[in-house]
């Protein structure tokens, strides 16, 4: 982690590193440059395990499907944090510790757990870009998984079979919604809901 706020958000969650290094401490700040992935030279580079990552189960899921760009995943991290929800990220997504997702997530890594696709809810919930039912009528009571497929390809048809199928209503021009958007609204519309609280 390269970042004194990643750092700080690992220990605020309890997460001690196996090694922390600290420029002009620990280690002469010109080291830290030549591996740092920043634009700039970094002041601390902490190390964690990635069983210290949290587990546990929560009642909304978004699981993801090939979401390949780090940005989106540390986003809908971020989100899933923001609205108290876990994320399940199947194969082909990106690396949820790589430092553009690690970023992106501003700590939420060290808060949402991250569960397997088969420990999803029974109940699931497609988001499409198109012919999908309303968000806005979609049941969406917890227990459920909000699975979000990738910009470009989408979800497999057979994970849409087994789910209820819905399209976020969209009122311009744009023929759809970036999948951290789409992720956003999905999990405020469930949040909104009586069940949800």
């Amino acid at each position: 982690m390269e970042s004194e706020d990643l750092v700080e958000a690992a220990a605020a969650a309890g997460i001690e590193p196996v090694e922390l290094l600290v420029a002009g401490e620990s280690v002469e700040p010109a080291l830290l440059a030549e591996v740092s992935t920043l634009g700039h030279a970094p002041r601390v580079v902490g190390v964690y395990r990635r069983d210290d990552l949290p587990g546990g189960r929560r009642d909304v899921v978004l699981a993801l499907w090939r979401v390949a760009d780090p940005g989106n995943v540390g986003t809908l991290l971020r989100t899933a944090d923001a609205f108290g929800a876990a994320v399940s990220l199947s194969e082909g997504c990106a690396d949820p510790l790589g430092p553009r997702a690690l970023r992106a997530s501003a700590g939420a890594i060290f808060r949402v757990p991250l569960v397997g696709w088969d420990e999803l809810p029974e109940r699931r919930v497609a988001l499409v870009a198109h012919d999908g039912g309303s968000l806005e009528e979609a049941e969406l009571e917890p227990p459920l998984a909000l699975l979000l497929g990738s910009e470009r390809r989408g979800l497999p048809e057979d994970f849409v079979a087994h789910s209820h199928k819905v399209t976020i209503e969209l009122q311009g021009d744009a023929e759809s919604l970036n999948v951290a958007a789409a992720g956003a609204i999905a999990l405020y519309e469930v949040s909104r809901r009586p069940a949800a609280r």
